[in-house]
């Protein structure tokens, strides 16, 4: 390395932080020494095609994002399966789980976040995993090959797609929600039912309302109770009930935390050496699930490290899509409305389509699609750009192709 030029290391070789990366070789190229430590033993992947890893859509090979050759031809120094143990913010330093010491001018911490795992007796047998790396997806594979029986907690974005890609490796699989919604965090209850429905006709079990008080086996899970007594069998169980930002590097070395790293407008900590991307990060009193808004934290980070510190950050709007082959859904913004909304709704339930969009002061503020999702992006910008919809109104539900003649004229 050279001594002439500062030390960037970076902890953690998920998306959030290795976008940063590609984000700062734009903007300043040879500007740092980069050093990279990751818990895992790969490159760069997209986290968000794991399902599509699980079912078999995606091998490999296709879900990487930067490989090994990539950090060598960028000069960066690769750490991978040798997580950060310790940070020793006095002088600058940080150790990694296999005695490496690494000194730094700007630490860039990306550590992501965990998977809950439910405190339940039982929770701890063999065959009871959470769905967030590839790992994950092997042991699942390993499952898939010799057990019959899958049981998935979370009816959330993650759980339908870890229970789709089980289904299509040949399992059979119980969906278990603790609510009576699907996705409650992105549907409303109208097309939660017509998703239910389209996972069920699949061969997906789907049990709303499950209350999960035990997992049972010996030896593995064989097996969950409800609390209304039933038992649901289970040689396999995987958790998708959330996660939680992975702070604990970070409060151990006395980084300011709540529930992420709280960071500011520039995603700096209470650290001027130190700053936090991704699903670690609290600003504003928010953490971030999703990718929109860590790739825009990843710009702004970026600016500032290339010291071209005319970024901040803000929280926009945000829009979720399932990665279910064959379920085409689609949600944004406000769409369950409140005082002062009122909705525009198609049904067309021969072709199993169905429209919401949520209107206010003649603009649309939310937007729930099933079935036909072809104009999710341009409702999507009418929703960011507060766009007066009062010319177009009666053709709005229709889509961009029937209101463009209005558009113009307008």
């Amino acid at each position: 390395m050279s001594a002439a030029r500062p030390r960037l290391v970076v902890i953690g070789n998920g998306m959030a932080g290795m976008r940063t990366v590609e984000e700062l070789l734009q903007l300043a190229p040879g500007l740092y020494d980069i050093t990279v430590f990751g818990a895992e033993p790969y490159g760069n992947y997209n986290r968000i095609l794991l399902s599509m890893l699980l079912s078999g859509e995606k091998n490999t090979d296709e879900i990487m994002l930067n490989t090994p050759e990539w950090y060598a031809d960028n000069g960066i120094t690769l750490h991978a399966g040798d997580p950060v143990i310790a940070i020793d913010r006095r002088h600058r330093r940080v150790r990694s789980r296999k005695g490496v010491e690494v000194t730094y001018d700007r630490l860039l911490v990306a550590t992501g976040s965990r998977p809950f795992m439910l405190p339940l007796p039982g929770g701890e047998l063999p065959g009871v995993i959470g769905f967030r790396g590839i790992d994950d997806v092997e042991q699942m594979l390993q499952a898939t090959s010799t057990y019959k029986h899958a049981a998935v907690i979370g009816g959330g974005l993650l759980g339908i797609e870890a229970a789709n890609g089980l289904l299509r490796r040949g399992m059979q699989v119980t969906l278990l929600h603790r609510l009576d919604v699907l996705m409650e965090q992105q549907l409303n209850a109208d097309a939660s039912r017509l998703l239910s429905h389209n996972l069920q006709a699949r061969g997906l079990k789907v049990l709303l309302n499950a209350q999960t008080t035990e997992l049972y086996g010996n030896g593995r899970v064989e097996g969950i109770a409800l609390a209304d007594g039933s038992r649901i069998d289970a040689d396999l169980v995987v958790m998708a009930v959330g996660v939680r930002p992975d702070i604990g590097l970070a409060k151990s070395c006395g980084l300011h935390c709540d529930r992420g790293i709280v960071v500011d407008d520039t995603l700096q900590t209470y650290d001027p050496h130190i700053y936090a991307v991704g699903e670690c990060v609290q600003h504003r009193r928010l953490t971030f699930g999703l990718v929109a808004p860590v790739w825009e934290q990843a710009r702004v980070c970026a600016s500032h490290l290339a010291r071209l510190g005319h970024r901040r950050y803000r929280f926009t709007r945000t829009a979720t899509k399932l990665k279910v082959t064959g379920i085409d859904l689609y949600s944004a913004g406000d769409f369950i409305g409140g005082d002062g909304t009122e909705d525009l709704v198609l049904r067309d339930p021969r072709r199993g389509i169905y429209k919401r969009l949520v209107l206010k002061d003649n603009q649309i503020i939310g937007a729930v699609l099933y079935g036909d999702v072809k104009d999710g992006g341009w409702y999507f910008e009418l929703i960011q750009n507060g766009t007066d919809i009062t010319p177009i109104r009666n053709r709005l539900l229709f889509g961009k192709h029937y209101c463009q003649p209005a558009e113009v004229a307008a």
